[in-house]
C-alpha cells in the first residue's frame, strides 16, 4: 500500500488549496477514501470521506461547507478542495481508505503540510 499526499503549502486566511492523494497497492475504485489531518500538538482527526463511486460524501463539522472531497478512479487519485481556509486548518493532511470514518490501514503516507497564516 502506498499513499502519497501533495499540494500543501503556506497560505493566507481566506484563500484556497487543493490537495491530492495518489493511492496504489489496493483496489482503489472499490474503497471509500478519507482525508484526515493532524494539527500541531494534537491527535489525527477525521476530515472527509467519499464513497467508492464518488456519489456519497461526508465531512467533519469543522470543514463542512468549505472543503470538498472528490476522486478520479481512473487515476487512483482523491482530492480535497479547501476554500476559505482558517488558521485552525493548519495541520499535516493525510489520506487513507476508511471504514466509516476510521482509517482502514495502520500505515500512513508522509502527509502534506498546510499552514494558514497571515
Amino acid at each position: 500500500v502506498q499513499l502519497v499526499e501533495s499540494g500543501g503549502g503556506l497560505v493566507q486566511p481566506g484563500t484556497s488549496l487543493r490537495l491530492s492523494c495518489a493511492a496504489s497497492g489496493f483496489t482503489f475504485s472499490s474503497r471509500t477514501m478519507g482525508w484526515f489531518r493532524q494539527p500541531p500538538g494534537k491527535e489525527r482527526e477525521f476530515v472527509a470521506t467519499i464513497g467508492a463511486s464518488g456519489s456519497t460524501t461526508s465531512y467533519a463539522d469543522s470543514v463542512k461547507g468549505r472543503f470538498t472531497i472528490s476522486r478520479d478512479n481512473a487515476k487512483n487519485l482523491v482530492y480535497l478542495q479547501m476554500n476559505s481556509l482558517k488558521p485552525e486548518d493548519t495541520a499535516v493532511y493525510y489520506c487513507n481508505p476508511v471504514i466509516g470514518r476510521r482509517p482502514l490501514f495502520g500505515s500512513w503516507g508522509q502527509g502534506t503540510q498546510v499552514t494558514v497564516s497571515s
